[in-house]
């Protein structure tokens, strides 16, 4: 009997021991894997996140003050003149039809004198070769002729000054950041040689610099784009407008002459 009680002391104890044992390990264990969470938790936090406009500066500063100041200079100087032309343009659109039949009115009505008042009255290159048009009836319709093609060249250089600037502008950016991209390749190879050992920490910061002054060069050249394009489709418009109402007034004169 005294040693069925011993066994059952001694399992007893052991079994107590097991499970202090196993709670301690669990405990360690959950203990462990707590810390070790919050460390890889704080590990894989995200950093703070950069609005755009701070991303853009971030970069802009990594690239370099040097060719990123000049493409900067390329875009602030190409919007410039983009927006000083498309106000231009849009000052210079004039409602051809309308136009045309005012001074058809006012040649019925008052003759040539009454329609060119209606076209001092009026901007825009139309009316202007309108007027010259109109000034060099009593010479015939020769030089009637004559004067509106010769003005029309004059106001469509007009609608086309500064524009090559702007196409300027727009092979000259990415150009610029090409060669922001090859001075940055070769310094990355000076530090290689220099150092005598490849090591991706000498050329990964060089290389990062280089590429971000063609990525800048390259968004440039598409802002300036997109503006180029508009001001071509506009100043096309114009013209058109221009030598229909070229036709109209020679037609209309005609008439009147009749």
């Amino acid at each position: 009997m005294k040693r069925l009680f011993s066994i059952l002391a001694i399992t007893g104890m052991m079994a107590f021991g097991t499970v202090n044992a196993t709670t301690n390990a669990s405990t360690t264990a959950v203990t462990t894997t707590t810390v070790t969470t919050t460390q890889d938790d704080a590990a894989d936090a995200p950093a703070e996140e950069l609005t755009f406009h701070q991303e853009l500066k971030k970069r802009f500063i990594e690239g370099g003050p040097g060719f990123m100041g000049i493409v900067l200079l390329c875009l602030i100087l190409g919007l410039a003149i983009a927006i000083e032309r498309i106000i231009f343009l849009n000052l210079s659109t004039t409602n051809t039809k309308k136009l045309t039949q005012e001074v058809e009115d006012a040649l019925n009505s008052g003759g040539v004198e009454a329609a060119k008042e209606v076209c001092r009255n009026t901007k825009g290159p139309v009316a202007s070769i309108y007027y010259q048009g109109l000034d060099r009836t009593d010479e015939g319709l020769d030089a009637v002729e004559k004067a509106v093609v010769a003005y029309g060249g004059v106001q469509m250089g007009q609608l086309e000054k500064n524009v090559s600037w702007i196409s300027l502008f727009i092979a000259l950016a990415p150009m610029l950041g090409f060669m922001g991209t090859v001075i940055g390749m070769i310094q990355a190879f000076d530090k290689i040689e220099a150092a005598g050992d490849m090591q991706p920490s000498l050329v990964a910061g060089g290389i990062k610099v280089a590429l971000l002054t063609t990525v800048f060069g390259l968004v440039v050249a598409m802002i300036l784009q997109v503006f180029y394009n508009y001001i071509i489709a506009k100043i096309d418009s114009i013209v058109n407008s221009m030598e229909d109402a070229s036709i109209t007034l020679m037609d209309l004169l005609i008439r009147n002459k009749k």
